[in-house]
């Protein structure tokens, strides 16, 4: 399953670099966690998708990272694991459950 690393990492936080290397993928947010992070999407850095995600989540803190524990995550529109390499190109979503019926 995709979820955040349990509290913030110790090498990230203000005047620090960000512990990701690699590219700056294109994060889309839906629904729930949109509200959450307060926009539909943003730059986040990472190598893997799962890089990305944890950067999101450190950036945007624990009401969004408890949204993300329930979303499915898509890589240019396929589904993606944690470790599906990501480059700058790259747009990673996250879609929380749908509800209703």
């Amino acid at each position: 399953g995709t979820g955040c690393p349990d509290g913030p990492s110790p090498t990230f936080g203000p005047g620090r670099s960000s512990p990701y290397t690699g590219g700056m993928a294109m994060l889309r947010l839906f629904a729930s966690v949109r509200v959450a992070a307060g926009t539909g999407r943003v730059e986040v850095p990472g190598s893997t998708v799962g890089d990305v995600v944890a950067a999101a989540c450190e950036r945007y803190g624990s009401a969004f990272a408890a949204q993300v524990a329930t979303c499915r995550v898509w890589l240019n529109g396929d589904p993606a694991g944690d470790s599906d390499p990501v480059v700058d190109s790259d747009a990673v979503a996250l879609l929380p459950p749908v509800s209703g019926g």
